[in-house]
C-alpha cells in the first residue's frame, strides 16, 4: 500500500466517523431544528445508561476517574477542553447491567436531581439479555416503550428546553458472543426501532450507534471495535464519541 492510498483510507474513515480533517464536526443535515441561542454557559451534561456508558468510572469524587473511561469520558474530555469558560459540568451515571427497569428505579436520584440541560441515554441491550436469560422481571418491548417514555416525560415536565440524546443499543457477532448472533440481533432491532420513534416524539438527538460500526467494518473487522458483541473495545468508544459530538453540534451549535 502506498503512501498516498494510506493517507486516502485515513481520510475516508474519519469522514465515516464524523470527523473533519480539520477536526472539526462534519455538520449534519437531518436534524429537526436547532437551537437558535443555546444557554452556553453552566451546562449540565447527564450521561446515562448501562456498562457501555459506565466505563468503569470511579465512584468517589476523584476527578481523574469520575467520569470512566468510555466514550462518555472521550466527549466531556473534548467539550470541557474547549470550552473552559462555560462552566460546564459533566455527570456519569451510567451502571452496568442496568435495564430500564433498573433505571427507572434510581430515575429521581441519578438523574432528576442533578436536573441537567443535557441528558445522553443509551439502554436497551441488558433488556434484551434479560429477556434471552428468561428473567422474570424482564420487559416485553411494549413495557420497555412505556418505562422510556415515563423516563423522558419526566426530565421534560422539569425542564422543557432539555436537549435529549438517544443512543441506538448494539449488537454484532464478534467475540465469545458470537454465536448468539441470531438469538440477540432481532431483539435488540426490535428495541432500537421503539427508541427511533421515540427520539421522533422528544424531537431527540438520535444516535446511530449500529450504522457507525457497520461502516467502521470496511477498514477494520468488527473485533477490532467490539470485543464481546457488545461492548466496545477503545476505538469503539472513540467512533461513538466522535458520532456524539457530530450529531449534538447540530443542536449545540457553539460545538461546532
Amino acid at each position: 500500500m502506498t503512501k498516498d492510498s494510506s493517507r486516502r483510507d485515513f481520510i475516508k474513515l474519519m469522514s465515516v466517523a464524523g470527523i473533519a480533517i480539520t477536526g472539526l464536526p462534519i455538520a449534519c443535515s437531518n436534524a429537526k431544528s436547532v437551537l437558535a441561542k443555546p444557554k452556553e454557559e453552566n451546562l449540565v451534561f447527564l450521561f446515562q445508561g448501562d456498562s457501555i456508558t459506565d466505563g468503569n468510572r470511579g465512584r468517589n469524587e476523584d476527578p481523574n476517574h469520575i467520569l470512566g473511561h468510555g466514550y462518555c469520558f472521550s466527549v466531556c474530555s473534548r467539550i470541557g477542553t474547549d470550552f473552559p469558560q462555560y462552566g460546564f459540568k459533566f455527570i456519569n451515571r451510567g451502571i452496568s447491567g442496568n435495564t430500564i427497569s433498573d433505571l427507572e428505579k434510581r430515575w429521581q436520584t441519578d438523574t432528576l436531581d442533578f436536573k441537567p440541560d443535557v441528558l445522553s441515554l443509551l439502554i436497551g441491550i441488558n433488556d434484551v439479555n434479560a429477556l434471552i436469560e428468561g428473567k422474570q422481571d424482564a420487559l416485553d418491548v411494549k413495557m420497555f416503550e412505556s418505562t422510556y417514555r415515563k423516563l423522558l416525560t419526566s426530565v421534560v415536565q422539569q425542564n422543557p428546553n432539555i436537549l435529549i440524546v438517544l443512543g441506538l443499543p448494539f449488537f454484532f457477532a464478534s467475540g465469545w458472543r458470537k454465536d448468539q448472533y441470531a438469538k440477540w440481533h432481532p431483539l435488540t432491532i426490535e428495541r432500537a426501532a421503539v427508541i427511533r420513534k421515540i427520539a421522533a416524539d422528544f424531537n431527540a438527538v438520535l444516535i446511530d450507534y449500529p450504522k457507525v460500526f457497520e461502516d467502521a467494518q470496511q477498514f477494520a473487522p468488527i473485533d477490532y471495535w467490539i470485543w464481546d458483541g457488545i461492548h466496545p473495545t477503545v476505538f469503539g468508544h472513540e467512533l461513538m464519541a466522535r458520532e456524539w459530538i457530530k450529531r449534538v453540534s447540530n443542536r449545540l451549535t457553539f460545538l461546532k
